[in-house]
């Protein structure tokens, strides 16, 4: 799973992740993409990012797509 932070303003990606680059990850795909959330969440904040908007697309609100967003919110932004 992918996540990426962009600033629509100025068309810059700001910090990117993927459960590929982190590790010792286990559990089923819930959980993982949870840890994505944390994880895109501290490299929000290295950036003074504290706000954002979680843009699903086409994604139904549920299962992986939920634990992303909330990881994100658990990791401190406000969503």
């Amino acid at each position: 799973m992918y996540a990426q932070l962009i600033d629509d303003n100025a068309q810059h990606t700001l910090a990117s992740c993927s459960t590929l680059e982190l590790k010792n990850l286990s559990g089923d795909k819930k959980e993982k993409a949870y840890a994505l959330g944390l994880e895109l969440a501290k490299r929000a904040q290295a950036h003074s990012v504290s706000q954002v908007i979680f843009d699903r697309g086409t994604f139904l609100y549920h299962g992986r797509v939920k634990a992303l967003a909330d990881g994100l919110r658990a990791g401190g932004l406000t969503v």
